[in-house]
């Protein structure tokens, strides 16, 4: 995953942590992307890349989506750690 080059901004709460997630479970953006849209949820990489970086609001079915995805409780998502 390529480093940062915006700080976040605060659209969103859950973006630190999906990143944060993903880094923990090796999971790429790329497959991130691939593994929600298997859930339903039509993603672009760069919506997803605006909500990691908590530039961009986003839609419930996406948070159920991506809990799914990271097979973790939607709770985990409001961490930041």
């Amino acid at each position: 995953m390529r480093k940062r080059v915006v700080s976040l901004v605060d659209k969103n709460i859950v973006g630190a942590a999906v990143t944060r997630l993903c880094l923990e479970q090796g999971i790429t953006q790329k497959a991130l992307m691939a593994k929600m849209q298997t859930f339903g949820a039509d993603i672009r990489y760069s919506s997803l890349s605006e909500l990691e970086g908590q530039t961009r609001s986003f839609f419930d079915k996406e948070l159920y989506t991506l809990a799914r995805s990271l097979e973790v409780e939607i709770n985990a998502l409001f961490s930041a750690k």
